[in-house]
């Protein structure tokens, strides 16, 4: 007797517990048919307003194209759905480069601006369009046949302004033009008397003897260009 007692406890015990999982699994499936008519309910009037928003721009565009063609758009946008959200993915990659390299490239062109001005200050840019107006200047004053010829010279020509840039020749130059800057001013006794007196300077003397012999350097030059013949003999 006591046997059977305890085991129909036994079962009301498990009839109890089935009885407690069903109720509970009735009050979780209330719960989510709840949310589903929350949802229905709070989805239908978007939807709604969804679908006549679609209808009224269909009508404007129903002329332009058929229903066909956008099935086929549809069914190549679900063909390709891997690509596009690859391509999401890196339009979302490039946006946050971009947010990260924003403050550098702000430093940057602050950095390039400030560059800029402290050229324009110190008179680069004035300098350049300068430069820039000499050789037109350069380019419209000179002709083709210019051009060749200065090809054709150009290392007699730097040769030249080589020899002209020597030390000792820009030092005697200088020296000459300051001292003729100095002279020029003041009075000059011309007449044979004084020539005569100054004649008896030995450093008059030498420059004239340096003179002289420029100037037979000269003489010798134009005439052998002149006569080309006789200078070969």
């Amino acid at each position: 007797m006591e046997a059977e007692i305890t085991a129909l406890n036994q079962k009301l015990d498990a009839l109890m517990e089935q009885v407690a999982y069903l109720s509970e699994q009735a009050r979780l499936a209330e719960r989510e048919r709840q949310a589903r008519d929350e949802l229905i309910e709070t989805a239908m009037p978007i939807a709604k307003e969804a679908l006549r928003l679609g209808s009224e721009q269909l009508e404007e565009i129903q002329e332009y194209i058929q229903p066909e063609e956008l099935l086929r758009l549809f069914k190549k946008l679900l063909r390709h759905a891997r690509q596009i959200e690859t391509l999401l993915d890196q339009l979302d990659a490039l946006y946050d480069l971009i947010e990260t390299l924003t403050p550098v490239s702000k430093d940057v062109l602050m950095r390039l601006t400030e560059a800029l001005q402290t050229l324009e200050d110190k008179g680069y840019f004035a300098f350049a369009r300068g430069g820039v107006r000499i050789v037109d200047n350069i380019v419209t004053s000179f002709s083709e046949e210019d051009v060749n010829r200065l090809g054709d010279n150009i290392v007699l020509i730097l040769n030249t302004v080589k020899d002209m840039t020597q030390p000792e020749i820009l030092t005697f130059v200088r020296n000459t033009l300051l001292l003729a800057e100095e002279e020029v001013g003041k009075p000059v006794d011309i007449s044979l008397f004084s020539l005569l007196r100054q004649l008896q300077d030995p450093a008059v003397r030498r420059g004239l003897a340096l003179t002289l012999r420029v100037l037979h350097v000269i003489g010798h030059q134009a005439e052998s260009k002149s006569n080309p013949v006789s200078a070969q003999d």
